[in-house]
C-alpha cells in the first residue's frame, strides 16, 4: 500500500508528519484529511473559534505534492442568511 504523509498547516505554524499513513489510495488520503480537519475544528470550537484558513498537503513517500485540504472544504455552512436576519447584521440602514 502506498505511504501517505499529511502535513498540518496551522495558521501559525506546520506539524510535519514524520511517520506517514499507508492507505489504499489519494482518495484514502483525502477522506483521513477531511476526517482530520473535523475533528481539529471540533476541538477548536469547543473554545469558541475555528480557524478555516488552514490546510492540509497531501505528500506521497518522495515528497511530492499530491493535494492540498483546505479546512474550509471539510465541512458546510447552512443558515447563514438566516442568522444574519436574526441578528440584524448586514441589515443596517
Amino acid at each position: 500500500m502506498p505511504l501517505f504523509y499529511l502535513h498540518i498547516h496551522y495558521c501559525d505554524g506546520l506539524a510535519r508528519d514524520e511517520e506517514g499513513l499507508e492507505l489504499p489510495s489519494l482518495d484514502a488520503a483525502r477522506d483521513e484529511a477531511i476526517a482530520g480537519a473535523r475533528a481539529m475544528m471540533c476541538e477548536e470550537l469547543k473554545q469558541g473559534r475555528v480557524r478555516l484558513g488552514c490546510h492540509i498537503d497531501i505528500e506521497d513517500g518522495d515528497e511530492r505534492l499530491l493535494a492540498v485540504v483546505p479546512f474550509r472544504e471539510a465541512v458546510t455552512f447552512t443558515g447563514l442568511e438566516q442568522a444574519k436576519s436574526d441578528t440584524g447584521i448586514g441589515n443596517q440602514r
